[in-house]
């Protein structure tokens, strides 16, 4: 049993900006060697998360309004008094949605269904340079 761990960086929009990272994913565990196991995929952070959705323009219009109705940007989060700024709802979203999945892998490859793929949500407010952390537990 070997773990690796691995890292890349992706730039997001900020605003609940969702960005397909499997392709990163794939040629990570394509890189390692390892054929069977498990890859964790985590984003150090506060204010994304990572999930697995159908990446096509429909639902990458749903989500965010989704978000919007759940977790409203234009109200007044306690967060705010307390940093002076203005990103609690990133923040709940966030810890909504979670900062890792874990994913099998067999035969080298992610074991995903047809129409799903790993995204990474970032709900801050500005533009983000994220460093995604993958780590593969495998043979």
């Amino acid at each position: 049993m070997s773990i690796l761990t691995r890292t890349f960086k992706i730039k997001t929009k900020g605003n609940t900006d969702i960005l397909n990272i499997t392709s990163e994913v794939q040629k990570i565990i394509n890189g390692s060697g390892l054929k069977e196991g498990q890859v964790l995929v985590f984003v150090p952070g506060s204010t994304a998360g990572i999930t697995t959705v159908e990446y096509e323009p429909g639902l990458l219009k749903d989500l965010p309004l989704a978000y919007d109705r759940i977790v409203p940007q234009d109200i007044e989060y306690a967060h705010h008094l307390t940093w002076g700024d203005h990103n609690g709802h990133a923040h709940v979203r966030a810890a909504f949605l979670g900062a890792s999945k874990a994913f099998p892998f067999s035969d080298g490859e992610l074991l995903l269904g047809t129409w799903q793929q790993i995204v990474l949500i970032d709900f801050d407010e500005y533009p983000r340079s994220r460093e995604i952390v993958v780590q593969l537990i495998g043979a």
